[in-house]
């Protein structure tokens, strides 16, 4: 099986984790801003499609290469060989984007890689007429960036945060592969409780489920490239199965969501129902001052509204007054919190242990990392491996 240069990618700030989670699945993987570049065969393409929970899209790489002229452009492009990716009725609509370079009309550049396709597809399948693009679709992307063209395929199709059990959503919802990214960067361990505050629709306890169960995040989902005559038949259900056999669905977890709002704890039992984890996290209304536990040794994250409008910013900043109250005293727990209020610590009342920069779409945002004590090493029962809390 033919192996292709690769691209995962991700949004700004959670690019080492699509390359952590590459590396754990066996891959070299070199992390750049927005993507992790590896290699693969198709096997490959679809497993990383199946299993990375932090990535946005699975790209193969057709070609890199400066360009300061649509000539040269056209050139590079015309001299690809398309028929091994491509077959005679491909539909390929091209998506482009140009930063800091001589060719910046986006239109123009996909027109110019479009034609060069054609061109070359026309000759080397000896047709005269318009090609029939009825096929399998191939959504190809050229960027340019710095006069340095970067030309991919994607695999993937729809978003790989759309894992297909979100039915229904909230206001302002937070992507599925971003609430896996927060509870990546937890350091959460699947024997240790789990609580989310301010669930909303469920996403982040929902995710902390399929990673606490071993369960694939596209499992229930499809990929554009499973459509393609040169991907083998059949290779995709065996990677499902593959899959589903590493799960483990018998495994106790302590998940919890919380929410002041009853709606939102309804719509996050359907969409946990959609994802068969009904039964395996627990949705309980209940306002963030009333929380109470005598656990020990937890992780609760966060994603509270932000209070982006005037208006809004009294009640929110109220919130993050209750949540400093009743979070300080859990000293065994540790707690992260996203917010893009950067002057959440003083109405905390605690300064974080550590902040890291992410961005929510396009919002600027910061986790406010508030980290547990480790348990006492004079109790060697209470040890567990989370150091890295």
């Amino acid at each position: 099986m033919k192996k292709y240069k690769l691209l995962a990618t991700a949004a700004a700030g959670i690019e080492g984790l699509v390359g952590n989670e590459l590396r754990h699945l066996g891959y070299e993987a070199q992390v750049e801003n927005g993507r992790a570049r590896f290699q693969g065969t198709f096997e490959d393409i679809l497993r990383t499609n199946l299993w990375l929970r932090t990535a946005d899209r699975v790209k193969i790489i057709i070609a890199e290469f400066k360009a300061t002229s649509f000539t040269e452009l056209f050139d590079h492009v015309n001299a690809l060989p398309w028929d091994e990716y491509l077959p005679l009725d491909a539909a390929f609509p091209v998506e482009g984007k140009s930063q800091k370079s001589k060719l910046f009309s986006v239109p123009d550049v996909q027109s110019i890689v479009k034609k060069a396709i054609v061109d070359k597809m026309s000759s080397v399948y000896h047709r005269r007429t318009r090609l029939p693009e009825t096929g399998a679709k191939y959504p190809l992307e050229v960027a340019l960036n710095k006069d340095m063209v970067l030309l991919t395929l994607d695999t993937t199709g729809s978003s790989l945060f759309k894992r297909g059990y979100r039915i229904e959503k909230g206001p302002a919802p937070l992507k599925e592969n971003m609430a896996a990214a927060l509870v990546l960067l937890a350091h959460w361990y699947p024997e240790k409780p789990f609580v989310d505050p301010v669930c909303g629709s469920g996403t982040i306890p929902l995710e902390a489920a399929l990673i606490g169960h071993n369960i694939a995040p596209g499992f229930n989902r499809d990929f554009i490239c499973e459509s393609w005559p040169n991907v083998p038949q059949g290779l995709a259900e065996q990677l499902r199965a593959a899959a589903d056999a590493q799960a483990d669905y018998e495994r106790e977890l302590d998940i919890t969501g919380y929410d002041i709002d009853g709606k939102m704890i309804e719509i996050a039992r359907l969409n946990a129902r959609e994802a068969g984890l009904l039964h395996n996290v627990h949705f309980k209304q209940l306002a963030v001052k009333d929380f109470k536990t005598t656990k020990q040794n937890g992780v609760i994250v966060a994603n509270p509204p932000y209070g982006e409008r005037l208006s809004d910013q009294e009640a929110v900043r109220e919130l993050y007054r209750q949540m400093g109250d009743v979070y300080r005293p859990l000293t065994s727990w540790s707690k992260y919190i996203l917010t893009s209020d950067l002057q959440f610590e003083s109405y905390y009342g605690q300064r974080a242990t550590k902040r890291r920069k992410l961005y929510n779409g396009s919002l600027r945002t910061d986790l406010f990392q508030y980290w547990g004590q480790r348990p006492s090493k004079k109790n060697p029962a209470s040890q567990r491996p989370n150091s890295k809390d």
